[in-house]
């Protein structure tokens, strides 16, 4: 009987350890976006690694990196702040990289954020489809934009009375559903 009562509690005591045990966990950078509860990421230049070159804008660069919890398909948009809702007018294509995909693309006005808190009065809010990113399987990973359009925080509150048509403000990734 002895044996009997030692055994039970044997397996008991085993199947409380192995149910308490902690399963490994991914570890997340502390600077890294991770999906708001609708599955997208909303990558503001604010939050961004940026780098600014006055003599050579075309390679001025955002770096985030972020924390994918559901991999799939994600749709790639490019958020401006301009005054000009027909013409963003981007002298150079934008690129957007993660891992060994590149999208290159001439951002175009694809629908207007008229009430967006990103952007005040006399800027609107204008969305440009860029294309689409596949990640396959759960983690951290970098996304990399290249334009002239990343310009410094000064840019856009200049004292020198500069007009600066459009600036890039976000880069969102909303997951494609079927």
């Amino acid at each position: 009987m002895k044996g009997k009562i030692f055994t039970l509690f044997s397996f008991v005591m085993l199947l409380v350890w192995s149910c308490g045990s902690d399963s490994p966990k991914i570890k997340v950078s502390e600077n890294a976006v991770v999906q708001e509860s609708d599955g997208t990421f909303a990558l503001s230049l604010d939050d961004a690694a940026c780098y600014s070159d006055d003599d050579n804008p075309e390679s001025n660069t955002a770096e985030w990196k972020v924390f994918v919890s559901e991999p799939g398909t994600y749709k790639v948009w490019l958020s401006s702040a301009t005054r000009d809702t027909t013409d963003l007018s981007y002298i150079n294509s934008v690129r957007i990289s993660l891992l060994d995909k590149l999208i290159e693309v001439d951002p175009a006005i694809d629908r207007v954020v008229l009430d967006s808190k990103e952007v005040s009065f006399p800027y609107f809010r204008a969305d440009s489809y860029a294309g689409s990113f596949y990640f396959s399987e759960p983690g951290e990973y970098s996304i990399q934009v290249i334009s002239e359009k990343i310009l410094p925080k000064e840019a856009m509150n200049n004292s020198k009375g500069e007009s600066i048509d459009t600036k890039l403000v976000s880069v969102i990734l909303t997951p494609m559903t079927r």
